[in-house]
């Protein structure tokens, strides 16, 4: 293979690479839809509670957001400094 062919296949793979990578943000979509479901039920059936519940609910959606950060930067790593 000349060089070129290899720069391309190079290139190539780091964009598979990092496509995978990205998966971990369909993990954290669906984590975010979980709880902000329950959340939203827990606070229809007890209202007195939302205050509290509410700051769970956005502790735990921050919680399933570092792990799409942490996705990205995996997949912009691959891209850029691989």
């Amino acid at each position: 293979m000349d060089e070129a062919a290899v720069q391309i296949l190079i290139t190539g793979l780091k964009y598979i690479g990092a496509g995978l990578a990205m998966t971990g943000a369909i993990g954290a979509g669906a984590g975010v839809g979980i709880v902000v479901n329950g959340a939203v039920q827990a606070m229809g059936r007890n209202p007195d509670a939302t205050p509290t519940i509410q700051t769970n609910m956005i502790l735990g959606i921050a919680f399933a957001e570092a792990v799409a950060i942490y996705a990205l930067a995996v997949a912009l790593i691959i891209l850029f400094a691989a």
